[in-house]
């Protein structure tokens, strides 16, 4: 995959889409690791905040490089999944192993642990990108969402960061701020991207959410926009777009298109159009093969759409064994696997 690919969504996609008729014992492009399940935060949009998902863990080191090391050609690893990646203490070290071998690298974070201290560590390791999830313009919604009261902190420390990268002349990571799309936050939108700008954040991305049969805290489908906006939803997401283009912030949506057509079904059986199972492998903190970062948000029980193990088996055997056959091979007919099935098209990458 090329480096222009990493860094452009778009592009990104295109290439996964170049290559998804390959054979599915080629190797996978891209590795989500969850380095940790632990988080500080409890977040209404999260199953953690829930239920244990599994047991409190971090990724231990050894595990972290046995799956690093199986993947020789590995294009891209994403360091998040159901926990905050900056709980890990090993996390900067994480990282400069991976740029050690030239690979791009990402992580989502709550960025409330962007202390002083870390930024210049963080900025240091080469890190690609580094995506805060804010999910509000004001103190108020951001407790509502997130469950604890760091909306103030969060936005000194995302300040900082970006004032330090201007000082010592830092290009990289590239900074994003993140809002998940709830009824309940959308008219902030504009807001937030205002917010942004006055942060130094030259990018926005609305998150769709994502939520199960259970509906529990805002993660239920009467707080989603998906396929359900207003028009005077529709009138703030322009709104947010015109002044995106004034302030020169870059608003993006799911699966790197525009917040309009992210909100819309593009297809009527969207899972079919799914290129996960075909790029990437998704590991938890315990080494579980899962299908990729959406599924713990949008189906219950991990046992009933676990893929493999890495602690008992190689990444090949999992990559080509019956249970991930299986599960492509649903993916393409008409009764998708459960994670799948309510699945939009182009979730972020």
């Amino acid at each position: 995959m090329s480096a222009a690919a990493l860094t452009d969504p778009r592009r990104y996609f295109e290439a996964i889409d170049a290559g998804r008729g390959r054979l599915a014992g080629t190797p996978p492009v891209c590795l989500y690791l969850e380095v940790t399940n632990r988080c500080n935060l409890l977040c209404e949009t999260c199953p953690r905040t829930f239920e244990e998902l599994e047991p409190p863990a971090d990724m231990s080191w050894g595990l972290f490089t046995s799956i690093i090391d199986q993947v020789p050609d590995v294009a891209r690893v994403v360091l998040h999944g159901v926990g905050e990646p900056m709980l890990v203490r090993d996390i900067t070290r994480m990282i400069r192993h991976l740029k050690g071998r030239n690979i791009y690298v990402l992580f989502n974070t709550n960025g409330t642990l962007l202390a002083p201290r870390k930024r210049r560590e963080l900025i240091e390791t080469g890190l690609d990108e580094l995506r805060v999830s804010l999910d509000a313009a004001d103190a108020k919604a951001f407790l509502a969402v997130r469950g604890k009261d760091f909306f103030d902190r969060i936005v000194r420390n995302v300040r900082e960061f970006t004032a330090l990268q201007a000082e010592i002349g830092a290009s990289t990571p590239r900074v994003s701020l993140w809002l998940t799309g709830l009824k309940e936050t959308v008219d902030q939108l504009p807001a937030f991207v205002r917010l942004a700008s006055q942060m130094g954040v030259r990018a926005v991305h609305l998150q769709r959410l994502v939520f199960d049969d259970m509906g529990r805290g805002l993660a239920r489908s009467a707080s989603s926009l998906f396929e359900n906006t207003r028009r005077e939803e529709e009138a703030r997401i322009a709104e947010a777009r015109a002044l995106a283009d004034d302030l020169g912030v870059a608003l993006d949506a799911s699966g790197a298109t525009e917040p309009g057509l992210s909100l819309k079904r593009q297809d009527e059986q969207p899972w079919s159009t799914c290129r996960r199972p075909w790029s990437l492998m998704y590991f938890t903190a315990h080494g579980r093969a899962l299908p990729c970062c959406i599924a713990p948000f949008s189906a219950r029980g991990y046992e009933s759409y676990t893929l493999g193990d890495a602690t008992q088996q190689t990444l090949r055997e999992i990559w080509n064994g019956p249970a991930y056959q299986e599960f492509r091979a649903a993916l393409l007919g008409d009764a998708p696997p459960k994670p799948c099935r309510n699945c939009g098209l182009r979730w972020s990458l």
